[in-house]
């Protein structure tokens, strides 16, 4: 065997002595924000309602800072059937909102008649979803008829938008016909009532819709929306279009558990609003982000780095920062796990920017934290990327290293008792180094090798082999 003339010998303990005189935090969070953290100058309105019909009509508005004038957003909202109309909310932490103030829109949020702080009772025909739809636009149309008398209300600029029966109000009021609003954005639009033939009805009343309308309209529809199927959606807008509406859909698929909700979580920003902003630019509207403020940190793609429920790949944490993220497991979306290389961990649920929230938290006690995971997926990268594993030899067979002595190998020992994330690295005259957590171990451990030789290389990562195999 050739003598190698000079061997080298390095473990770098370093960044583990450090993290050990570290105490990690923890912090655990529900209690959120529910909208931005900007100026939402909201206004809450009484406006009078169809003067066919009078009623008064609570109206929540927001707007930018500065005089406008500002194009106008009106947002139509959906119904829960297990809220009695008069207690439901008034209708305003919505992301529909957030976007348009984000483009610099300001947002009208009328209460249909009987919800929340608006008068009159609700007019129920369930039978009749033509005429409900009708009746509850011809509202919408008075709202928007006040809100183009304000000075700091652009008239020539109005879009309007509604989630469920909120979608379906729009879909009506485009058959009103009223001359300045120039788009209509239905999500999930329709209306669902029991003793009825709902498909035939939604059939009949938007063919209605359709023919009177001369709008364009945006139409969004997931493949697993527990109110309105796949058939049913696409019956309507069949219906429409055949009868003379014009209507672009978005056939998004399955979103989590019910696509109908799609609107109410920020996981839904990549599906919806590219489209929204190329349909507000085909008809003439503003459509670039000039207020960022308004929205929520965009939640970053997974990284494959572990399966969600695999607790013990999650790096720098002990068993208290693994007991919180079994806890974290068990909350409902949306929701963040952060981490620092310290070993402090945070996480939150809900909110209106939950990656903003996390990080924030978790900064309070160390200053590198990042996002591990966020939903169901994991999302962490590490800073210098791993090679692929490899078969060269078992993680615990030290006598598989190449080039090292029995100091090096004993050294290997040393290092597979130490927390992950961590990197062991050898150089060809049997140089070799080891680093455990901080905040990028791969980068530490080839650069402390580096120090020493040259032709540093990393031969273990974590529980992985990553030694070329044609080495051994």
């Amino acid at each position: 065997m050739k003598s190698i003339k000079m061997r080298l010998v390095f473990f770098s303990y370093f960044i583990t002595s450090i993290l050990l005189n570290t105490q990690p935090a923890f912090a655990e969070s529900s209690d959120a924000l529910l909208m931005p953290n900007a100026p939402m100058n909201e206004q809450v309105l009484s406006i009078p309602g169809d003067p066919d019909r009078p009623v008064m009509l609570q109206v929540t508005v927001f707007t930018p800072n500065g005089p406008g004038p500002f194009p106008l957003a009106i947002l139509n909202h959906g119904a829960s059937g297990d809220t009695p109309p008069a207690s439901q909310p008034r209708n305003r932490t919505t992301y529909a909102a957030d976007y348009f103030l984000s483009r610099g829109y300001a947002v009208a949020l009328p209460m249909m008649r009987g919800y929340a702080g608006s008068g009159g009772k609700v007019e129920v025909n369930w039978c009749d979803f033509l005429s409900m739809g009708l009746r509850n636009a011809r509202d919408v149309r008075a709202v928007v008829s006040y809100m183009e008398k304000q000075p700091n209300i652009d008239a020539n600029r109005v879009v309007m938008a509604g989630q469920s029966f909120g979608g379906w109000n729009t879909l009506a009021f485009g058959a009103l016909q009223y001359p300045n609003v120039k788009g209509l954005i239905n999500f999930s639009g329709g209306l669902v009532a029991s003793n009825c033939a709902t498909d035939l009805k939604l059939s009949q009343a938007v063919s209605y819709f359709g023919e009177h309308s001369r709008v364009p309209s945006l139409w969004f529809y997931g493949d697993n929306d527990k109110l309105f199927p796949v058939e049913t959606w696409r019956k309507m807008l069949e219906r429409y279009t055949k009868n003379g509406g014009n209507a672009e859909l978005v056939a998004y698929g399955k979103f989590m558990e019910n696509s109908h909700l799609m609107l109410s979580f920020p996981e839904s920003f990549p599906i919806w609003v590219p489209k929204l902003d190329a349909f507000l630019a085909k008809i003439g509207l503003p459509n670039q982000l000039v207020y960022p403020e308004y929205m929520p940190t965009a939640f970053p793609p997974p990284s494959h780095f572990a399966a969600i429920d695999d607790v013990n790949a999650i790096p720098y944490v002990n068993d208290k920062g693994r007991e919180l993220y079994q806890r974290f497991l068990a909350k409902p979306l949306p929701r963040v796990f952060a981490l620092a290389s310290n070993g402090s961990a945070s996480m939150q649920n809900g909110g209106f920017d939950p990656i903003k929230i996390t990080i924030n938290q978790c900064q309070q006690h160390a200053p590198s934290c990042r996002v591990y995971a966020v939903d169901n997926e994991v999302v962490w990268v590490r800073p210098t990327s791993a090679p692929p594993t490899t078969h060269f030899a078992t993680l615990m067979d030290q006598t598989a290293l190449p080039y090292v002595n029995e100091q090096g190998r004993e050294g290997y020992v040393k290092w597979l008792a130490l927390k992950k994330p961590r990197a062991f690295v050898i150089a060809p005259n049997g140089a070799w180094s080891g680093t455990s957590r901080g905040d990028d171990p791969l980068a530490q451990a080839l650069s402390a090798c580096n120090k020493m030789t040259s032709g540093c290389q990393l031969y273990a990562v974590d529980d992985a082999i990553v030694w070329p195999e044609l080495v051994k």
